[in-house]
């Protein structure tokens, strides 16, 4: 395996349209890296980048400490799975795995060792004489995985490789990429834009958006401190309330006032940021906690709806004095509290949140140190 180096990358089309905008990260030897992001944010043309398959307007490519920049696909050690497995329908599962390698004109016994090995580690062994058709999504995808695998790359590249698959089957196969990675010890970039699977499965997650890296961290360090609105909206589902507010200090601490709603209060020692860069604040669905009626301290809101979800209950709320007309900011407030269900559209509540849970952002929509 190998150490990954992008530095400077940049991918613009004759159009002029820049897809990618400048990317330098790092990926160590051994780690999983999840890019994630929405559509169209560029971390699929950098994943083709670093295979060879997208040209580079500018930057290099570094796997090993060996410069790849302009080095032919099939020479970087590199092993791409595609989100659509391309595998060829008229060969066998062996065959399918091992064609990779009867190219490259390797023997016979080398060919058929590399693929029982890979075989093995994926649990294919009874397909091997199996063609595609004959097989499910998983095991169809885990012969792409085989293919990559027995040509025993540098660095393997996916590309949403779990995003043609069934919810309970994603669930399944997520496991068996970690179990891999930790059999193998491989240097992995994974593409997606599910967040589940760049949380759960990703060493550390980079953070695409509009072509450039906003942020780059492991999985609960970006969550619970993300550097601005984008990325603390992105990840996490229902996303984080962002609402309006200002700052200001008073003989009980600091106060943040919504306006039309009402006031949250801090201790006197939260933060040390400068009081009149607080623009918006932002607090996580798990993180609200709301009590009935119209009393009390918090921000004033009525249920709009409730959605009950079995383990957990999300109940959706229309802050006081903001409507339609002036910004109609709804709190997604995640519960697992029984009662909650048989609240009914229209019911009164205060929401409230711990300090530790609540994150300030200025006018930029960067996020402001606590």
């Amino acid at each position: 395996m190998a150490e990954l180096h992008l530095q400077g990358l940049r991918r613009t089309y004759a159009n002029g349209v820049t897809a990618v905008d400048g990317i330098d990260l790092t990926v160590g030897d051994g780690e999983f890296m999840v890019l994630v992001g929405p559509s169209g944010c560029g971390k699929s043309t950098t994943l083709r980048m670093i295979a060879g398959l997208e040209e580079m307007s500018a930057g290099r490519l570094l796997i090993g400490g060996v410069d790849v920049t302009d080095v032919a696909p099939a020479e970087r050690g590199v092993a791409m799975v595609f989100q659509s497995y391309a595998l060829y329908p008229h060969m066998t599962v062996a065959e399918n795995m091992g064609f990779a390698l009867r190219i490259a004109g390797r023997p016979k016994r080398e060919i058929d060792d590399a693929v029982r090995r890979a075989a093995a580690s994926l649990q294919l062994e009874p397909l091997l004489d199996r063609k595609p058709r004959a097989l499910s999504g998983g095991q169809r995808q885990r012969v792409a995985i085989g293919r990559a695998i027995v040509r025993e790359p540098k660095v393997f590249l996916f590309d949403e490789p779990l995003s043609n698959l069934d919810a309970s089957l994603r669930t399944q196969m997520r496991l068996e990429m970690a179990r891999l990675h930790e059999r193998l010890g491989a240097t992995i970039v994974y593409v997606t834009h599910d967040q589940v699977e760049a949380m759960t499965l990703g060493d550390r997650i980079a953070v695409f958006n509009a072509g450039r890296v906003e942020q780059v961290g492991a999985p609960p360090a970006v969550y619970n401190r993300p550097v601005n609105r984008f990325v603390a909206g992105f990840l996490g589902s229902p996303q984080m309330s962002f609402l309006p507010a200002t700052a200001a200090r008073d003989a009980q601490g600091l106060a943040l006032q919504v306006p039309g709603a009402g006031r949250l209060a801090l201790p006197a020692d939260y933060g040390t940021m400068p009081l009149a860069d607080v623009q918006a604040l932002g607090v996580r669905p798990e993180h609200w906690h709301m009590v009935a009626g119209d009393a009390g301290e918090g921000l004033r809101a009525n249920v709009e709806r409730v959605e009950w979800l079995g383990d957990v209950t999300l109940v959706h709320c229309r802050l006081a004095g903001r409507d339609a007309a002036n910004g109609g900011d709804t709190v997604s407030v995640k519960t697992t509290r029984p009662g909650d269900v048989a609240l009914s559209a229209g019911t009164p509540v205060r929401l409230r949140a711990q300090a530790r849970d609540v994150m300030l952002f200025d006018a930029q929509g960067r996020a402001l140190a606590a």
